[in-house]
């Protein structure tokens, strides 16, 4: 169906000039907000490709080219990159941990990640171009400038990442002082200018760039990361608790052949998940006594010895993490598993399995934002298309995610 509007045009005598009526705020370009909202909706929600939903809107009459649904799903977004900042930056605040997982993306022929941060209230998508820690705080940073200090903690984290102690006297110089990333890098180019240092460069940067975002005052900062073991999430947060469920999944890996290690297997098995049960029943009802006890009782599980070699190893594998498993016991808000992240990865791995990449920075960026704002709306129980048509349109009649997760959060 095609809309006919009648401007009204003036001349002005005086000035010389013809002026002419303006069309409602919601029509852009040839297409109004229905279509453009269909297509959002139908690229970000029901993940379907660029080509397919040409294909549907030729067969029910409507008349548009491939290159103008790609310009809809990615120019003139800036509404939405603001909301997807407003989102970011309240469900920061929204709960007192923070969840994170990433998966592989492609941008243009290259390999990319992105990474995922959640928690009940939103889900946030940042597609970077590794899995770094810097790039990591880049996202945290909530697009504020990223610095680096050398105070005491960047020192115990530089020991911490086995910086050897030859370059902490060396940057000894330096300490308490606060660098701009352009006058870091310059600095330490200078200082590791000898040949294979690549390495402990890249851990300066990382302690000094945690150590100034703990010292934030700016934006909401993270002190409890929720995460699956991998070394890119360790030492973000004052707290790092990990992913039972993740754990678990290393003892089904084992494949014993032999029927007594199978029995062993199964039996240990058993124990570990009864006692992961304890654990959800301590966070229902937390106590300091029976947080001693289940202390205990991980000590004794996790000091089991099987006869099977392989998992016993995995055992201890699991005791060398105790801090961080328990850490419900000490911080009983936050869960046991990653679940929520790894959800919210596996929607950017069906979108990938639909549209394999992306190929310009504007195209990613709009997809981590439409990502951002279709899960966070599922999250809040919102129809993600009234809440695009309602954007699209500049109607703005329905609250903003992030008003509702701050609200939603402050009844929790």
């Amino acid at each position: 169906m095609n809309t006919n509007f009648r401007i009204e045009i003036f001349y002005s005598p005086s000035s010389h000039k013809t002026y002419s009526g303006e069309l409602p705020g919601s029509i852009k370009g040839e297409f109004g907000p229905g279509i453009r909202s269909l297509i959002i909706t139908l690229n970000h929600v029901a993940n379907v490709s660029e080509p397919k939903i040409h294909e549907f809107l030729k067969n029910i009459g409507v008349h548009i080219s491939k290159a103008t649904i790609s310009r809809i799903l990615t120019k003139n977004a800036d509404v939405f990159h603001q909301e997807k900042a407003e989102i970011f930056l309240e469900g920061l605040k929204a709960t007192p941990y923070q969840q994170i997982d990433d998966t592989g993306t492609r941008v243009n022929g290259d390999n990319h990640y992105t990474q995922i941060l959640c928690n009940p209230y939103y889900a946030a998508y940042f597609t970077v171009p590794n899995k770094s820690r810097e790039n990591i705080l880049d996202v945290l940073l909530c697009g504020k400038e990223k610095t680096y200090r050398f105070n005491d903690e960047a020192f115990d984290l530089m020991e911490t990442f086995n910086v050897s102690q030859i370059w902490t006297e060396k940057l000894s110089s330096v300490k308490n002082k606060i660098f701009s990333d352009e006058e870091i890098r310059r600095k330490l180019d200078y200082l590791f200018s000898v040949n294979g240092y690549k390495t402990t460069k890249k851990k300066v940067l990382e302690a000094c760039a945690i150590a100034a975002y703990h010292q934030s005052t700016d934006i909401p900062v993270v002190t409890t990361l929720l995460s699956d073991d991998a070394r890119q999430f360790k030492q973000i947060a004052y707290h790092h608790a990990l992913c039972w469920i993740h754990d678990g999944r290393n003892y089904k890996k084992l494949r014993p052949i032999v029927p007594y290690h199978k029995e062993k297997l199964e039996a240990f098995l058993d124990r570990y998940w009864d006692f992961y049960g304890e654990l959800c029943e301590f966070r229902e009802n937390p106590d300091s006594e029976i947080a001693k006890q289940l202390s205990t009782k991980f000590d004794q599980l996790f000091s089991t010895i099987t006869g099977y070699e392989k998992l016993d190893e995995r055992i201890c594998k699991t005791k060398e993490n105790k801090e961080h498993l328990l850490k419900t016991l000490i911080l009983p808000e936050v869960p046991l598993h990653n679940n929520a992240a790894e959800l919210a990865a596996r929607a950017k791995v069906r979108k990938r399995d639909v549209s394999l990449q992306t190929i310009t920075d504007e195209g990613t960026r709009a997809n981590d934002t439409f990502m951002t704002i279709v899960q966070t709306a599922k999250k809040l129980s919102v129809s993600a298309y009234d809440y695009i048509f309602d954007r699209v349109s500049n109607t703005f009649e329905m609250p903003s995610l992030a008003k509702l997760i701050r609200e939603k959060s402050s009844l929790s």
